[in-house]
This record gives structure tokens, sequence and C-alpha cells, in this order.
């Protein structure tokens, strides 16, 4: 498939979407009864299963900060999700990147201070990959987070967008990643409009990157509407519960 070939005559991308249209998102909190807070999430055809432990006593003394938490985000692929069976090491430096980049998001936006020298583990799994791996890994991370009751400034939402044929394109596929399109990752805080990560993964011109990134920021927006939805109803079910 040519690039040509990513944006039909007809305006409509390979897997039907207009360039503007986010995957269809379906998201579940509370899905591990084991951990402190839980979320599966659905973005097109990328599933991901976050779960959250802690605030708890760290490991060992070197992860202990003496005024405020220790985060520590692990992320693992599993063999199957992808149509390539292969088992990925933890240590595989992509999947480590992306763990540094969840990692660094969340330290600024969780009230860390709150958990002076105890650790908040987030474990994320990728159970199948169909593109946009870091922004499906903050989405449920938030969605875990929330679920385990641990205080943070905002929800933190993130999405891509790309430029294909010189046109902007949100939230892309695998057919679309690996075809070199210029891709930029946003993270941000829906309330303030604060960007948290900002993550480019090819070259991007100049001219494309303001109207790229506003597109992203759309893209999160919509994401925040999506994800304060589930979890208002789930508040919902809970108290309903108790009655």
């Amino acid at each position: 498939m040519s690039r040509l070939e990513l944006i039909g005559p007809q305006g409509l991308r390979n897997d039907g979407r207009r360039v503007q249209e986010l995957r269809k998102i379906n998201c579940k909190p509370s899905v591990l009864s084991q951990a402190d807070g839980s979320a599966y999430i659905e973005q097109g055809n990328t599933k991901c299963l976050a779960a959250v432990y802690g605030p708890r006593e760290a490991r060992t003394k070197a992860q202990v900060l003496h005024n405020r938490a220790n985060i520590n985000v692990e992320i693992s692929l599993a063999p199957f999700c992808m149509s390539e069976r292969k088992k990925r090491s933890k240590s595989d430096k992509r999947i480590l990147e992306i763990a540094s980049a969840v990692k660094q998001t969340f330290e600024t936006i969780i009230k860390t201070e709150l958990f002076a020298r105890s650790q908040i583990d987030i474990y994320l799994q990728i159970l199948q990959f169909d593109g946009g791996t870091i922004q499906i890994c903050i989405n449920a991370a938030t969605l875990a987070l929330i679920d385990a009751g641990i205080p943070m400034v905002d929800y933190v939402c993130a999405c891509s967008a790309g430029c294909i044929d010189d046109e902007p394109v949100l939230d892309l596929n695998y057919v679309e990643e690996s075809h070199d399109t210029p891709e930029l990752t946003v993270a941000l805080l829906p309330k303030t409009g604060k960007i948290t990560l900002l993550q480019m993964e090819s070259r991007l011109h100049v001219d494309k990157f303001q109207s790229v990134m506003e597109m992203a920021t759309v893209g999160c927006k919509k994401i925040y509407n999506i994800l304060d939805d589930v979890v208002r109803e789930n508040v919902k079910n809970l108290l309903e519960k108790k009655k």
C-alpha cells in the first residue's frame, strides 16, 4: 500500500474513518479484584489492561524518596498481541521508552507529596496492538489511578495525530504508523489545557506542526469526555450497590 492509498478518493482512511475521527473507544474500570485500581480500554483494535498497586512500601531502599512517592511503570506486550507471535522482553528498548514517557507524564500529575517514602506501581499490558501504544497506555493508567482513588491534579488524556498527503489526521492506526507517517502524540490536562507530553515519532514539517498539534489536542478533549462519562457511570453504579 502506498502513502497515496492511506486516504481514498472519498476522503476515507483504510479503516473507514474520516481524517478527524477517533477510533471507537470502549473502556471499563475495576476489572481486576486483586489490584488497588484497574482498567481495561480498547481504542480501535488496540487493547490494554492496566493495574495499579499502592501507595505501598517501596521494594528496595534505593527506590525510597523522602519527600514524595516513587512511581514505577512497567509495560509488557502479550506474545499474541501482533500477527507475528513474538515474545518481547521487558528490557526491550521501545517498551522502556514508552514506560519512561508514561512515568514522566504522571510524576507531575499524581500528588506524590502526600505519600512520601512509598511507591505506586502501574502495570500495563498490551493485549492487542494496532497502533497508538503510548496514548492507550496513558489513558488506561489514568482510569486505573482514578479507580485506585489516588489523588491527581486532573485527568491525563492522550491522543496522536499525523500528516498524510499534507492533511492532518487524527488517531493513527498501525497501518498508518508503519508507512512512516509523521506522528505527534500529545497528553494534556483537559481542564487547564496544559500539555504534559509532546512526543514526535518522525519528522514533521514546521508548517504542519500547529495544525497537527491542534488536531491531537481536540482528540484529547474528546477522549476526556469518554473517560469522564465512564468514571461517573462507575461511581453511580457503586453508590447504587451500597443502597
